[in-house]
């Protein structure tokens, strides 16, 4: 892979790379832009952040360069990890004097010395993140690539530096990386280097889970995740760090009846959605919406294969994947829930006649979330069969209609009902009881069930009727 000399100089011609360079020469240190910065280049990727390596003091030089970016600029300074940032003209630049590493074996954690250029790219964890760029005045623009990562971006190879056993037991979060980058890049993982992935594997236990769940969301994000977690699983890590998902593998077969791959169609269904959403939660909805087909499967003579409330068991299964997980327990955590429990919801419906009542009810319970629970829904759709997934996808129109029409005539989106709890105790003189929670539900079903529209008076109506033929008077029928 080659970059034309010009336009390389071209993209180090900001103020940045200006500001680095005349630093570098006052400052009397060697200065390289170095690892995913310099990949991008190549691969013709935007990138806002810089890694800067000096063989010296990174610290000094992030020092010299803030002063030369002015009161803009905002230096921090990490003495304990020898490293500084600048934050200037939105970009992030951080410094580090070149060093080598060495660890023990049960920490991510290494001991670092000062070094060389080439000790510092002996450390990195793949030859396509161990590119460096001079960025000193006589050689400016100079590529130093000792381990052919130019080859392996042309050759679409994902491969570490040194030995990849070496890499991966010193620190096994470069596991994680390896297939994150295989899945973002679109590139595949050298054989020798997969093949040290799954001996390695059970090393992902000193790796802290909010580390773990950072690069799992970056493949979650990728253009296609499925490539990822087909890589988690073949190489043994899956089952370690999400045992779950994994354990939608498989197809069980009895009276020669078989049931689907819940691993393959969860994988389908995350692409399929991917295609038309880049938001995180819906993904990772997505990647949950059948979590619960291995606690809800029973095998039954006359139906066969049947996971009856798996939605409704997933939904009680998210709290702990999320804590376990170290992903939000905040409403991040309850959309995906809401996800879950209503994925069959709208599917049920394009089955079956789609009447107003059913329409209503989903409105209400999805609220401003019914698009999302739309699109996770068509993604679904993945029988084999082109004939079925026709008359689904085309049933789905109709419900999107017919939520347009229910939802611009009754207004049931997100709605509470015309009569609130705190006056029907006004009117009939109750405390906070049983009968009052009553009432309001029925005012709210009778609205959800098209029985009155969904508007003041109809509602204090039925609610005096409703009372009455629970026995209880007004007190106050003004309110």
């Amino acid at each position: 892979m080659e970059i034309d000399k010009e336009e390389l100089l071209a993209r180090l011609a900001g103020r940045p790379f200006r500001l680095i360079r005349e630093a570098a020469g006052e400052t009397g240190v060697e200065a390289y832009v170095i690892g995913g910065y310099v990949r991008d280049i190549f691969l013709n990727r935007p990138s806002k952040d810089i890694d800067v390596v000096a063989v010296g003091s990174g610290i000094e030089l992030a020092k010299a360069v803030a002063r030369k970016f002015g009161k803009r600029a905002v230096l921090s300074v990490f003495r304990n990890f020898g490293t500084a940032q600048v934050k200037a003209d939105g970009m992030e630049l951080e410094f580090v004097g070149a060093r080598k590493e060495s660890y023990s074996h049960d920490s991510r954690k290494p001991v670092v010395e000062n070094g060389t250029l080439e000790d510092d790219q002996n450390r990195r964890d793949f030859t396509i993140n161990a590119l460096a760029l001079c960025l000193n005045e006589a050689r400016f623009g100079e590529l130093v690539d000792p381990f052919g990562g130019l080859e392996d971006m042309e050759n679409l190879t994902i491969r570490t530096p040194l030995d990849p056993d070496i890499t991966f037991s010193d620190d096994p979060l470069r596991m994680m990386r390896a297939v994150r980058f295989a899945t973002q890049l679109g590139f595949f993982i050298a054989p020798d280097t997969f093949d040290a992935i799954i001996r390695n594997r059970e090393r992902i236990a000193i790796i802290s889970k909010e580390r773990i769940i950072d690069e799992l969301n970056k493949i979650v994000l990728s253009p296609r995740p499925s490539v990822g977690f087909e890589l988690l699983d073949k190489s043994g890590l899956l089952p370690l760090i999400f045992p779950e998902l994994s354990a939608l593998k498989g197809v069980e077969t009895r009276e020669g009846i078989g049931h689907k791959d819940n691993f393959a169609h969860t994988l389908m269904v995350l692409d399929r959605l991917a295609k038309t959403s880049d938001d995180l939660w819906l993904r990772w909805s997505a990647l949950l919406h059948d979590i619960a087909k291995p606690a809800t499967k029973r095998f039954d003579p006359r139906l066969g294969w049947t996971f009856h409330n798996h939605n409704f068991i997933g939904e009680k299964m998210i709290p702990g994947i999320f804590r376990k997980m170290k992903l939000p327990l905040n409403e991040k955590m309850k959309y995906v829930q809401k996800m879950v429990s209503l994925h069959m919801r709208p599917i049920a419906l394009s089955d079956d006649e789609v009447t107003d009542s059913a329409i209503r009810r989903l409105l209400f319970d999805a609220g401003n979330d019914i698009d999302d629970l739309m699109k996770l829904c068509e993604a679904d759709i993945t029988s084999k069969n082109p004939d079925k997934v026709r008359r689904f996808l085309a049933n789905f129109r109709l419900v999107r209609e017919k939520l347009a029409q229910i939802e611009e005539k009754d207004r049931v989106r997100n709605f509470q009902p015309p009569v609130s709890g705190e006056e029907i105790m006004q009117v009939f003189g109750l405390a906070p009881c049983r009968e009052v929670g009553a009432i309001k539900s029925s005012i709210k079903d009778a609205i959800l069930d098209g029985v009155i529209p969904n508007e003041r008076e109809a509602a204090w109506q039925y609610m005096l009727a409703k009372a009455e033929a629970m026995g209880l008077k007004p007190v106050n029928p003004a309110g």
